[in-house]
């Protein structure tokens, strides 16, 4: 299996907050070892490597996750709670899964 985290640098030359979040989730839990390549999306290059895998797999929010299992079938995961859960086998909490949610669809508004 290989693994491809792609993040994404924003206009102002940043990464984003998402995936600096998700990083240092990763990093915390001592999981960086299991991503096998970083791929960057660069909003100011529109012919970035990570924009193009975007474009293929037809993710628009980053970070996400491209798993390449040794059968030849390939996984998007574009929520880094379902990635963690189904490929990585950690637990996430209610609160991470909430939180993912509203900052994928930040309209919603939870009591």
């Amino acid at each position: 299996m290989k693994i491809t985290l792609v993040k994404k640098i924003n206009k102002d030359g940043n990464f984003c907050r998402k995936c600096v979040n998700v990083v240092e989730k990763l990093e915390k839990k001592g999981l960086m070892g299991r991503i096998d390549q970083i791929v960057v999306a660069d909003e100011r290059e529109q012919s970035s490597e990570g924009l193009d895998l975007a474009i293929k797999h037809g993710v628009e929010a980053a970070p996400f996750f491209i798993v390449d299992h040794e059968d030849g079938s390939t996984q998007v995961y574009s929520t880094y709670v379902r990635f963690f859960k189904e490929i990585l086998n950690q637990k996430t909490s209610e609160r991470e899964e909430v939180s993912e949610i509203m900052d994928r669809y930040p309209e919603l508004d939870f009591i």
